[in-house]
């Protein structure tokens, strides 16, 4: 246990004096070792030291009034006190603004953003972290409702890490807390069950924030553009990793083709989708839809012309310039995380009035999903970079940690 307590000093301190000689300090330390020799006083057992921290409110009223000590010794202010005739009403704390009432239900939403950098290059190692978020809705009766929410992962899901939680979560597993992204050689993950107890808010709140490792990305493609005069010939290849569920809500890559003029003629093959031209914009959106083929590996291929540069309609970019281009994902899976973590219903625990409807909800989005041009250079991120934008909510040391795997088969003909 730690003992603490902070003293009015109400004195000058320039220039400063012995700490001995200022009486808060004094009495303040006389005060922790009052509370320190009641608490291990002839302490026997938990239930004990409990009981004892029930009264310990009651007894610094009485031995400390306002935080002036009257008595160190709390046994005293023990034995001047009937606790049978002291009543603790529930007391509505100010940060709950009012109470709710209504049919009882809990809501337990989770979101995760993939991102990702790949490059098809091999002095450059492709990126990709999960970030995840866990939003909950509680409507329940009472003053101080106690919950209990677990989160769990499959036998080969990825632990998480950097978790950063809610205000309103009143204990946390140590093992929860260190588990932490910044140390690559750090082998002690946690792999769960994540249990969160808390008192909620009356309105919707984020749980807890995280950071994964996954071993590989969802997509895995290239890119590759080759500009000739006036025309880009372009060769997209994207893959489905296998353990991604192949169920989409959509999917679709961007192609965008900046500081050129309107696309005049497209000419292209798809193996499978379907192609829209964008060519006031001077990009191109491969709706690939719902699911990949069976084959879990789709290609597109083709030239694109351009006319003459209008500055006042054209997309500008300053990084984007001659051969250094990207495509962008954006897709959206429901029922499923890229981890696996889940929120069980049978594990939530709810000590309140009532038996809760609980409804759970999961969902994989890309966010900042780029695919680069490996035929020409391309801007590199590292760590926390990558991150910058997801992890302000938790953290700036998060680290990526590069992973090498398999990458699809290049079409014969441009293989380094």
């Amino acid at each position: 246990m730690i003992y603490a307590c902070v003293p009015l000093v109400e004195q000058t301190l320039s220039p400063h004096p012995p700490l001995i000689s200022i009486s808060g300090i004094s009495q303040g330390f006389e005060l922790l070792f009052g509370v320190q020799d009641f608490l291990s006083l002839s302490q026997k057992n938990d239930t004990e030291l409990n009981t004892k921290l029930n009264q310990l409110p009651d007894l610094l009223l009485q031995a400390c009034p306002f935080g002036t000590l009257l008595d160190a010794n709390l046994q005293n202010s023990l034995d001047s006190i009937n606790f049978a005739s002291v009543t603790h009403s529930q007391k509505q704390p100010a940060w709950k603004v009012g109470t709710y009432k209504g049919k009882p239900q809990v809501s337990i939403s989770i979101t995760e953003k993939v991102k990702s950098m790949q490059y098809d290059k091999q002095d450059i190692a492709d990126t990709w972290q999960v970030v995840g978020t866990v939003t909950c809705k509680c409507d329940l009766e009472g003053i101080m409702p106690n919950v209990t929410i677990s989160l769990s992962l499959p036998t080969n899901g990825s632990p998480l890490q950097d978790i950063l939680v809610h205000p309103c979560v009143t204990s946390l597993d140590s093992a929860i807390l260190t588990s932490s992204s910044i140390d690559a050689m750090d082998d002690s993950a946690f792999s769960g069950p994540y249990k969160f107890p808390l008192t909620p808010p009356l309105e919707s709140f984020n749980l807890c924030y995280y950071t994964s490792q996954v071993p590989v990305p969802p997509i895995l493609g290239f890119y590759q553009m080759k500009e000739e005069e006036i025309q880009v010939k372009i060769t997209v290849n994207l893959k489905l990793h296998e353990s991604v569920k192949n169920n989409f809500e959509f999917c679709e890559a961007h192609i965008p083709f900046y500081n050129r003029g309107p696309i005049t003629h497209v000419e292209y093959k798809v193996s499978f989708g379907q192609l829209e031209v964008f060519r006031e914009k001077s990009s191109l959106v491969w709706i690939i839809g719902q699911k990949f083929p069976k084959s879990m590996e789709i290609n597109l291929s083709g030239t694109v012309t351009f006319g003459a540069k209008s500055h006042e309609k054209q997309s500008f970019d300053e990084i984007c310039i001659g051969g250094t281009a990207y495509l962008k994902l954006h897709f959206r899976i429901l029922d499923y995380t890229l981890t696996g973590c889940y929120a069980d219903q049978h594990s939530v625990q709810v000590f309140a009035s009532g038996k809760p409807k609980i409804s759970t909800h999961r969902k994989l989005i890309s966010s900042d999903y780029y695919i680069w041009n490996s035929k020409a250079p391309a801007p590199v991120t590292y760590g926390s970079l990558l991150l910058s934008e997801s992890l302000c909510l938790l953290s700036e040391s998060g680290k990526v940690r590069n992973k090498i795997t398999s990458r699809p088969m290049r079409p014969s003909g441009n293989s380094r």
